[in-house]
């Protein structure tokens, strides 16, 4: 039997919409309006760092996982174990229950229920209901991953779709201001985009969506890895260019509002005030339902990818009861203590960020080196030795001053590539006691 007859054109489509569905979440909107109003002139070298980290690196991802058909155990098999189920957790907590699934609800409610409602006062009074209907519906759907294809990609994001190109429609054709002649960032422009762009969570999600995207395949009935590694990377670069698009007209919107806005709000407001003026009092409503979407999507994946995961690592405990479980714990977050974790979040994603960049470019030229598991292990090491002072400096920890100002004179310091040289310095030693060890084994062996 072919089980890849009925996987037609309008499927990979959906398989690719859905992944772009998946990745466009709360930071995804948020970010690049704020950026571009903050770049002026130099929006093009911003920009240009933020798609690296932003659509480049998700994209690599996606890459590495059709590469090895897997997701992140797969990706981090040539690690100790208990450093990669560290790793493993720390990314499904930071995208999952503590922080990027949170922050979905939150930013839905504050950009759609309450403009439309037009409160005012203790604006948080029905987050509490909101995230109860919310989060019901996502479990809703996350509790059968195996329709995500049909839910998402054929139904959700289609409409998602149409009312994102009625905002970049309005902000290209109808442009609301110039672009300033200056630019408020102060540093090196490139660096500011290409560190922002962690912020959108995304190549971490990249390592776990895209185990999600095989085993949509998998319910389809696409079992034959080729298959598998030839659609998994049509829906990565289906996302790549429709995440492309997006950021780029997000932040040319905020590029040209510095008529409508004289001082820089955040990123949600700025573009409320934006596409008001462009379409009225419809604008509000357009951009509710395109967040609300966006959020809704994003939060799916991220639920039926924590429950994979979860349910990976201990198979007794069911999918299901993993997912409630994560789903659960997402909505009291969303509620208690969100702000707070965004605080201790920015600074662990600082520390954990290099070494999933790390973690995906091994994966290409694990299988060329003689000793894997040395190489892999040598280089992450020395990435995070250098990023997580990156990640205490982010937390405003004073202490580790004179160390983090030694080694922020290293090559590429500046372009927030700071742990580039010691990931590398790491490589080239451990690919060398790799070839030492061989060399000194074959000897004894012909002996």
């Amino acid at each position: 039997m072919n089980h890849n007859a009925s996987f037609k054109t309008i499927d990979i489509i959906a398989i690719g919409l859905m992944t772009f569905a998946l990745f466009l979440g709360a930071g995804n909107l948020i970010l690049p309006p704020s950026l571009g109003y903050q770049a002026g002139a130099e929006l093009m070298p911003v920009m240009f760092g933020f798609l690296l980290t932003g659509v480049g690196l998700p994209l690599l991802g996606i890459v590495a996982t059709a590469k090895v058909n897997g997701g992140l155990p797969t990706i981090t098999k040539n690690l100790p174990t208990i450093v990669a189920f560290i790793i493993g957790l720390v990314i499904y907590l930071s995208i999952g229950p503590l922080f990027a699934a949170p922050r979905t609800a939150v930013v839905a409610y504050e950009m759609s229920v309450i403009p439309l409602a037009g409160l005012t006062e203790d604006t948080n009074q029905f987050l509490w209901l909101y995230t109860i209907i919310y989060f019901t519906a996502v479990l809703l759907i996350a509790l059968f991953p195996g329709r995500l294809m049909d839910s998402i990609g054929k139904v959700i994001t289609p409409f998602l779709v149409i009312v994102l190109v009625l905002i970049a429609a309005g902000t290209i054709f109808y442009p609301q201001g110039e672009l300033q002649a200056t630019t408020q960032i102060k540093g090196s422009p490139f660096s500011e985009g290409f560190t922002k762009g962690y912020l959108t969570l995304d190549t971490l999600a990249s390592l776990v969506f895209g185990m999600v995207i095989i085993n949509s395949l998998r319910q389809r009935g696409i079992n034959d890895s080729k298959q598998l590694t030839k659609y998994t990377l049509a829906a990565g670069f289906i996302a790549a260019i429709g995440l492309s698009v997006v950021y780029l007209s997000l932040s040319y919107l905020g590029a040209t509002s510095h008529s409508l806005i004289a001082e820089q709000v955040n990123g949600a407001q700025m573009i409320g005030i934006y596409i008001n003026q462009i379409y009225g009092h419809w604008g509000q409503v357009i951009l509710a339902i395109a967040i609300t979407l966006a959020c809704f999507t994003t939060a799916v994946g991220l639920m039926t990818s924590c429950g994979e995961y979860f349910h990976q690592c201990w198979p007794q405990v069911s999918y299901r009861t993993f997912v409630i479980i994560c789903t659960a714990a997402t909505a009291l977050v969303a509620n208690v203590g969100l702000n707070q974790l965004m605080a201790l979040a920015i600074p662990a994603l600082f520390a954990i960020y290099p070494v999933a960049i790390g973690l995906i470019l091994l994966c290409f030229i694990s299988h060329c080196l003689a000793n894997p598991r040395l190489v892999n292990g040598l280089t992450l090491v020395a990435i995070f030795c250098v990023s997580l002072f990156d990640g205490l400096n982010a937390a405003g920890i004073e202490a580790i001053k004179p160390i983090y100002n030694v080694y922020q004179q290293l090559p590429f310091a500046s372009q927030g590539l700071t742990w580039l040289i010691p990931g590398i310095a790491g490589f080239l030693v451990a690919v060398a006691l790799s070839k030492l060890t061989a060399s000194s084994e074959q000897k004894q062996q012909t002996a």
